[in-house]
């Protein structure tokens, strides 16, 4: 029974004629591919190589061994092949969805990120609605979703990302602009901007003023964050949007401001449950994480999760 060693000898001895070149080839010493040699031919019982003329060429009867031992390097090359390509994520397409508050900013940077790992890997993308996510992934339009709520369906798990927190938004020169923190209560007194109530970031901007006993006024409603900004941006009022959407200045013209009172919300990533994730979209998530919690304030507690085993 050949060794993995003795079949990486014998080859180097065949491609290079030599045992000096063997050893060369092998980054070893001459005398230890002499002595493994002999072994082998005694421990086959079958004389491999003859010297002629200095060199060692290949015996009639070890034609046969040879072809196997070519065989063999040809599949290991076959792997490595394969393996390099799965690193690169060649002929491989990641789909991924997200909602649009964290697809605005985190996701690019993420997938930034992920370009540079598996520069061959291809993507598509999807913004979604809260209550699209769970078709987009059961109906296997997608791997994974990036989520600002969490829901209750057998089919999927939710796995915590981040703890972020909510921000007031002002044009820039507002009155409000130069103030390092905001309370509900001067932001009622304003025109007010903002996303439906029932959406999970609305639910928590009604919460900031049901606990204050205020009275709020929405007289601008818009569904997405980046529309949200857009109107603040033109005068029209002020607004409570999640810091995700506005973090690294993509959003010019406006000032964030942190608000007083409490206002965390955990963020999520969706996977459908009855299959491993693949190592493209493990890494996304871990990219992801890393992204968000860059931007996380310190005084936002945060949540971190094993990575999930494969």
């Amino acid at each position: 029974m050949l060794t993995l060693r003795q079949i990486e000898v014998i080859r180097a001895i065949m491609i290079t004629g030599t045992i000096s070149g063997a050893a060369k080839l092998l980054n070893v010493s001459a005398p230890g591919i002499s002595r493994l040699m002999k072994h082998t031919e005694r421990s086959l019982r079958l004389k491999l190589f003859e010297r002629r003329h200095g060199r060692y060429v290949p015996t009639p009867e070890a034609n046969d061994i040879f072809e196997q031992i070519n065989g063999v390097y040809k599949k290991v090359d076959d792997l490595h092949y394969t393996l390099a390509r799965i690193e690169r994520g060649g002929g491989i397409e990641l789909r991924l969805g997200s909602v649009p508050s964290i697809c605005h900013v985190m996701v690019p940077r993420a997938i930034e990120k992920l370009k540079r790992k598996h520069p061959d890997l291809r993507l598509d993308i999807n913004i979604l609605k809260i209550e699209e996510a769970i078709d987009y992934l059961l109906l296997g339009k997608g791997e994974i979703a990036a989520m600002s709520y969490k829901l209750d369906h057998p089919g999927i798990d939710f796995e915590p990302l981040v703890m972020g927190e909510l921000l007031c938004i002002v044009p820039d020169g507002h009155e409000l602009a130069q103030l390092e923190t905001i309370s509900a209560a001067e932001i009622v007194r304003h025109k007010l901007i903002g996303i439906d109530p029932n959406d999970p970031y609305g639910r928590v901007m009604a919460e900031i003023f049901s606990q204050q006993g205020l009275a709020y006024d929405i007289v601008i409603k818009a569904r997405f964050g980046t529309t949200v900004c857009s109107l603040v941006r033109a005068g029209l009022g002020i607004a409570i949007i999640d810091q995700f959407t506005v973090a690294h200045g993509s959003m010019q013209g406006i000032t964030a401001i942190p608000i007083t009172e409490p206002t965390q919300f955990q963020t999520y990533v969706a996977i459908k449950n009855d299959k491993a994730p693949s190592l493209y979209a493990e890494t996304f998530v871990k990219l992801l994480r890393e992204e968000m919690q860059a931007v996380v304030t310190p005084r936002v507690a945060t949540t971190t999760v094993p990575e999930r085993k494969r």
